[in-house]
C-alpha cells in the first residue's frame, strides 16, 4: 500500500501569505507529496573532516535544461488552428508604452484571435504570463493563489513538471513564466498589434532567495491582430522558466485501449477495478479512467482519506505479462487525502500528470502528458492497483496488458531548434530548469547505507542548483525516534533505510551561493523588509562583541525551523468542549508562543510560528514579534515540552487569538489587532493528544546531525561549499544548545 508522509516547510513570503501560510499549506500538503517507495542509493559517500561528501551517480538527477533564447525572438505563426514555430534574430520594440497598473487589459483597436476565439481582454501576469477568459472552478481544488494574474503553479512544483500541468490553465501563454519574480509591466496598443514588456527582478534579500540584489530580466510579447505571437528576450539573468503557448484543448477523446478485469468479490466495490480505459485528447493528453464495480466514494466523504488508485507503466523490453516481472517506468497515482478539519479530496501525482481528478458515478479520471521516459516509445505494458487505507482490507489488481501508443505525442519541444518545417503544434512549450529534485528516501538511504544508522537529522548542501524556485527546502518526517503525544507518529522506517534512529531531514540540498549559505549579507546589500536579515543588522550588531551579525543567521533560521518540525507544530488542544488546532504544520499566527531561551533578541517568537502578544486589556493586542522565522529565533515552552526538554508543569499557561482584525499600530510601529482571546494550558493539549512519551525524564537529549555536501558525478566539493557547510555545522551546534537552554546537546559527527 502506498503510504502518506508529512512534508513541511517555512512560512510563505509577504504579510498576507504569512498570515495564511498554515491554511494554504495544510490544504496543499499532500498534493505536493510524492509516492513513498523504498529508497535506494544514488551515489557514493565519503568523509571530509566533519562533513559527509555525497557524489551523485551519473544521471541520478537527470540533466539541466537552461534558457537558451537570449537575444532571440520566437515567432508562433497560426496555421489552421495550430502554430508553426521558429526562432530568429531578436526583434525588440524600445517604446514600451505606459506602465500597467492592473493585471487586466482591455483592447480598443482589435480583438486578438487565440484558442478558437477573438479576445477583447486578457490578463497580464506579474510573473511573465498571459491568460484569457475565466479559469474553470474546481470545488475540490486548493485555495487560489494570490491575484498575480496570468497562470500560477504550486509553491514547490518543479518547472519541469509544472509545464505540462499548465494545460489545465489554458487558454494562456507563458512568455517567460518564472514564479516569484516581480517588477513593472508595460503595454502599448497599436492598430495591428499590442506590445507587452516585462522588466522583472528575481526575489532578493530574503532567506529563500538566490541573490542579495535586484536582477534584470527584460522580455517582450507582441500579439498581432492576425493571431501571430512573438516572444523576444533582451536581457535575462534568470536561467529557468516556462515558455510556450497553451490554447484550450478542443478535440474529442480518441479511444486507445480498454482493459477489462474479472470481478473481485473480496474487494470493496469502490476499489474493484472492472475496466481501465485509455484515451487521447488532441493527440496530446493521455486520459486514464478507472471504472469500478460500485460507485466511487465522493470527495468530502471521510472514508476517502487513504484510498489509492495507481496506473503503472512499464516500457522496459521485453514487456512484462505479470506484475512480478514488471519494472515500472513511471506511475500516476490518485490518492484520497484530508488534513485536520479540511474536507477529503482526491489528488493525482506523478510525472506529467495533472493534479485534478474527476469522480463521477463509477469512474475516476485523471489525465496528463507523456513523461520524457516514454517519448518515442511505441508499446508499453500497463497495469493497475487499488488499495484501502488499512493493510487488512484487500485491494484490486489488474495484470499487465500491452498497449500500443498511437496518435499521441508530447507537446514539449526544444524551441531554439524549431523551424517552420517542423510541423504544426497545438499546445507547444519548453521548460527550462535546473537538475531534478532528489527523492528524500534516496538521500537518506545513500547516507545511512554507507555510514550506518547513527544520525538523528540530515541536512544537505550542494554546489549545484535544483529545480526549485526557493533557495530553501521543505523537510520530511518524522521517520524514526518513536515519540507519541505530539500529533506526528513515526512511519516508513524501511523506506528511509533506518531501524528507528533517523528522524528528520531536508528534502532537497541548499545551493552554496544562495543567501542562506552566506555567512553574512554583503556590506552593500540593500535594507529589506522586516522579514529580511538586513533590516535587523544594526540592532543585532550592537549585541555582539565584534559588532557583527551572528554568522549564518539565515542558515540557522532554516535548519532550526525544519528540524524543529520533528516535534512541532501538529498538536491541538481540548478546551472545554471545543477542539482547537494550534497549527497545523506551523503555530497559528495568534498563538502566544514566546521563545523560552531566545537566540539573539530579548523578545522572540518561536521558530515554529505563533507570535509574542501583549494583551492591552481592552480586547486589543500588540504584536511584539511575528510568526516569521527571520532572524533566527528560539523555541517556545510548548515546543520544548513536545521535544521532551521540559516537563508539562514547566509550560506556562498561554492563549490563542482568533478572529484577528487589524486595529492600527502603536508608537513604535508595532501592529495592533482586535481579537478574541482563549486561554490554553498544557493540560488542554494533553487532553487531546495524550501525554508526551517518553517523558522528560526519559527523553532523548543527545542528537547527531549529518551535514552532507552533495556534488555532481565526477566532481569534488568546491572550497566555498566546504567552508560554508563547516561554518553552518559549527553554528548549528551552538544554536541548538542555546535555544534548548543547554538541556540538550548536538554533535555533527560523521564517524
Amino acid at each position: 500500500m502506498v503510504k502518506v508522509r508529512r512534508r513541511v516547510g517555512h512560512s510563505l513570503l509577504g504579510e498576507l501569505l504569512v498570515a495564511c501560510a498554515v491554511l494554504i499549506f495544510a490544504i496543499q500538503l499532500f498534493a505536493q507529496d510524492e509516492e513513498i517507495e523504498p529508497g535506494h542509493s544514488i551515489g557514493k559517500v565519503s568523509i571530509n573532516g566533519n562533513l559527509i561528501v555525497f557524489e551523485l551517480d551519473e544521471g541520478a538527477l537527470g540533466t539541466a535544461n537552461l534558457f537558451d533564447l537570449l537575444n532571440h525572438t520566437l515567432r508562433f505563426t497560426p496555421d489552421g488552428g495550430h502554430y508553426r514555430v521558429e526562432s530568429g534574430r531578436l526583434q525588440w520594440d524600445s517604446d514600451f508604452g505606459p506602465e500597467l497598473t492592473t493585471t487586466d487589459v482591455i483592447l480598443h483597436q482589435f480583438k486578438f484571435p487565440f484558442s478558437g476565439k477573438r479576445w477583447g481582454s486578457f490578463r497580464v501576469g506579474k510573473t511573465g504570463s498571459i491568460s484569457f477568459g475565466e479559469r474553470e472552478k474546481d470545488a475540490n481544488a486548493p485555495a487560489p493563489a494570490p491575484p498575480e494574474g496570468g497562470v500560477s503553479i504550486g509553491r514547490f512544483d518543479p518547472l519541469a513538471e509544472a509545464a505540462g500541468a499548465l494545460i489545465d490553465s489554458a487558454p494562456a501563454m507563458c512568455v517567460f513564466f518564472k514564479p516569484r519574480t516581480s517588477g513593472p509591466r508595460y503595454l502599448k496598443e497599436l492598430s495591428d498589434r499590442v506590445v507587452i514588456t516585462w522588466d522583472l527582478t528575481e526575489p532578493f534579500g530574503n532567506i529563500q532567495d538566490f541573490t542579495w540584489f535586484k536582477t534584470i530580466n527584460r522580455f517582450q510579447a507582441v500579439l498581432h491582430s492576425d493571431g501571430a505571437i512573438e516572444m523576444s528576450y533582451k536581457e535575462l539573468a534568470a536561467k529557468d522558466a516556462i515558455v510556450g503557448v497553451y490554447p484550450e484543448l478542443s478535440g474529442e477523446d480518441k479511444p486507445l485501449a480498454i482493459i477489462s478485469n474479472e470481478p473481485q468479490p473480496a474487494v470493496a466495490a469502490h476499489l474493484d477495478i472492472r475496466n481501465l480505459k485509455l484515451s487521447v485528447q488532441d493527440g496530446i493528453v493521455l486520459k486514464i479512467t478507472f471504472e469500478t464495480r460500485g460507485p466511487a466514494l465522493p470527495a468530502g466523504d471521510p472514508a476517502v482519506e487513504g484510498l489509492t488508485y495507481r496506473f503503472v507503466v512499464d516500457a522496459h523490453q521485453p514487456l512484462p505479462t505479470n506484475t512480478d516481472a514488471a519494472h515500472p517506468t513511471f506511475a500516476w497515482t490518485v490518492r484520497g487525502v484530508s488534513w485536520r478539519h479540511r474536507p477529503s479530496r482526491y489528488v493525482a501525482f506523478g510525472p506529467g500528470v495533472s493534479r485534478r481528478v474527476k469522480v463521477s458515478g463509477n469512474t475516476i479520471t485523471l489525465q496528463g502528458i507523456l513523461p520524457p521516459a516514454l517519448r518515442g516509445v511505441g508499446q508499453i505494458a500497463v497495469y493497475t492497483e487499488s488499495d484501502a487505507p488499512r493493510k487488512t482490507d484487500p485491494g484490486a489488481h489488474v495484470s499487465p496488458h500491452i498497449v500500443r501508443l498511437s496518435g499521441i505525442r508530447s507537446p514539449e519541444v526544444h524551441l531554439s531548434s524549431l523551424t517552420r518545417k517542423d510541423g504544426l503544434f497545438g499546445v507547444v512549450f519548453e521548460a527550462f530548469h535546473y537538475l531534478a529534485l532528489p527523492r528524500p528516501q534516496d538521500l537518506s538511504c545513500t547516507v545511512l547505507g554507507a555510514l550506518g544508522d547513527k544520525f538523528d537529522f540530515l541536512a544537505y548542501y550542494s554546489d549545484f542548483r535544483i529545480d526549485n524556485q526557493e533557495a530553501g527546502t521543505p523537510s520530511d518526517g518524522p521517520v524514526g525516534g518513536n515519540v507519541t503525544g505530539i500529533g506526528a507518529p513515526q512511519h516508513d522506517l524501511e523506506n528511509y533505510c533506518t531501524k528507528g534512529r533517523f528522524q528528520w531531514e531536508y528534502v532537497q540540498p541548499v545551493y552554496v551561493n544562495s543567501n542562506q549559505m552566506q555567512e553574512r549579507p554583503p556590506e552593500n546589500a540593500p535594507i529589506g523588509s522586516d522579514h529580511d536579515i538586513t533590516s535587523y543588522s544594526h540592532q543585532l550588531e550592537e549585541r555582539t562583541p565584534d559588532h557583527q551579525l551572528l554568522p549564518y543567521n539565515y542558515a540557522m533560521s532554516q535548519i532550526g525551523h525544519e528540524m524543529g518540525h520533528r516535534w512541532s507544530a501538529f498538536v491541538s488542544a481540548k478546551v472545554g468542549d471545543e477542539t482547537i488546532p494550534l497549527g497545523p504544520v506551523h503555530w497559528t499566527k495568534g498563538l502566544q508562543a514566546p521563545a523560552a531561551f531566545p537566540y539573539q533578541r530579548p523578545t522572540e517568537a518561536s521558530a515554529m510560528g505563533g507570535g509574542v502578544w501583549q494583551d492591552n486589556l481592552d480586547s486589543t493586542f500588540t504584536q511584539l514579534d511575528d510568526d516569521y522565522y527571520v532572524p533566527a529565533t528560539g523555541y517556545s515552552y510548548l515546543d520544548l515540552y513536545l521535544m521532551g526538554m521540559i516537563s508539562a508543569v514547566e509550560v506556562p499557561d498561554f492563549f490563542i487569538l482568533r478572529n484577528l482584525v487589524p486595529a492600527g499600530k502603536d508608537a513604535n510601529g508595532r501592529p495592533i489587532f482586535k481579537a478574541d482571546r482563549t486561554k490554553v494550558t498544557i493540560r488542554d493539549v494533553i487532553a487531546f493528544e495524550g501525554a508526551r512519551m517518553p517523558d522528560v525524564d526519559h527523553s532523548q537529549r543527545k542528537f547527531n546531525t549529518g551535514i552532507v555536501v552533495i556534488v555532481e558525478h565526477g566532481k569534488t566539493p568546491s572550497p566555498e561549499l566546504v567552508e560554508r557547510a563547516n561554518g553552518i555545522r559549527r553554528q548549528w551546534i551552538d544554536y541548538w544548545e542555546t535555544i534548548t537552554g543547554h538541556r540538550a546537546s548536538m554533535t555533527a559527527d560523521p564517524q
